[in-house]
């Protein structure tokens, strides 16, 4: 069983906001479609950057009117709503970038996170309660008919096709590196990747090995995308395609590999599926073979502000995913490990941004 941290437990074990702290959130948690609205608008019209560009001088509400496809009454209102929201403040009549606003206009991660809540998330979000109750993704109707968004990504109305796949591969590349010297460090000659998405986890295996095989599992549309991309990069000659839907009871993983990748995929699933895929690749695994599981658990992160934005990542899954899966913490994610009949024999944390990548062997 794996140990949570006290330090990240600490994170919200207590009640540390002083009374007037509390009524200042509470007031933030009840116009936050405001909040956030009003923010994206700031920043994808170019005030911000225009008050970050006037530096210690400052900019007032008329100079920014003469640069902007906004009237000076939208300009007004926006800045003003970006002083109580914390993006800017104002000293003799002219606003200046704080630093809330720095991050907000220029952190890449901000960026990702807030292209894809507004591109992806925002419209089903209304549906969160009919989620919960219902066991599905109702927000899903704004973007498609799909049963869930796995089936449908390849084929996401723009811009949340875009933005979908810019917030999955700005988490999941960033481990990859410190990845694959784990996943060969036993020099497995045929590695499965399952939920291979766009292929970019097989390319990079294809590359840091120039021997080794590699299967790749998902749905159809999905494969679509990384044979184009696997083929391009002329690596077909070591590459076998297998569709499969893993939660279809009848069908079974490919046998005869001796590693099997699964990146950001089983938070994809409730956890009854989860230990039926497990259970799945147990049956395809040889004794001596090993499962690498990279997630992010967010009772495993650092930083509080990591834990928060994995916690309403969770709501995603909820509202537009397929209504029962989530971000996990990482006590109840390892209780259906050791159901599926597996050990987590290693266990390496703070990898790339946030992620934990745990080794499994058959018990």
């Amino acid at each position: 069983m794996i140990d949570t941290p006290a330090k990240n437990k600490a994170l919200f074990e207590t009640d540390k906001k002083p009374a007037l702290d509390a009524i200042s959130q509470a007031q933030f948690i009840a116009f936050a479609p405001y909040i956030f609205q009003a923010s994206v608008l700031l920043r994808d019209s170019g005030i911000l950057k225009l008050v970050e560009d006037a530096r210690q001088s400052g900019i007032s509400i008329a100079e920014v009117a003469q640069q902007v496809a906004i009237s000076p009454y939208g300009v007004r209102i926006l800045l003003e709503a970006g002083l109580g929201i914390g993006l800017v403040f104002r000293k003799e009549g002219k606003f200046h970038l704080s630093k809330t606003g720095h991050f907000f206009l220029n952190d890449p991660m901000t960026k990702v996170n807030t292209d894809f809540m507004r591109d992806v998330c925002y419209d089903g979000a209304q549906d969160l309660k009919a989620s919960i109750e219902e066991g599905k993704p109702k927000g899903l109707r704004h973007l498609g008919n799909w049963e869930t968004i796995y089936q449908g990504l390849s084929i996401l109305p723009e811009p949340a096709k875009t933005s979908w796949f810019n917030f999955d591969h700005y988490y999941s590349d960033n481990a990859f590196p410190a990845a694959l010297p784990l996943v060969f460090a036993g020099n497995p000659r045929k590695v499965m990747d399952i939920g291979a998405n766009t292929g970019k986890f097989t390319l990079a295996c294809l590359e840091y090995n120039s021997e080794v095989e590699v299967g790749l599992v998902d749905l159809k549309v999905q494969l679509d995308v990384a044979a184009k991309n696997i083929e391009e990069a002329g690596y077909s000659n070591r590459v076998q395609y297998h569709e499969r839907n893993v939660l279809d009871k009848q069908s079974e993983l490919p046998e005869g590999y001796d590693v099997i990748w699964m990146s950001q995929f089983l938070d994809c699933f409730a956890d009854e599926e989860i230990v039926s895929i497990l259970e799945k690749c147990h049956r395809a695994l040889p004794a001596d073979g090993s499962i690498f599981i990279n997630e992010t658990f967010w009772d495993k992160q650092r930083f509080e502000a990591s834990a928060f934005s994995l916690q309403m990542t969770s709501l995603y899954f909820t509202t537009m995913a397929n209504g029962n899966s989530q971000m996990y913490d990482s006590e109840v994610f390892v209780k259906l490990i050791d159901k599926a009949g597996f050990d987590v024999v290693k266990q390496t944390d703070n990898v790339g941004l946030s992620h934990t990548i745990l080794e499994l062997k058959k018990k």
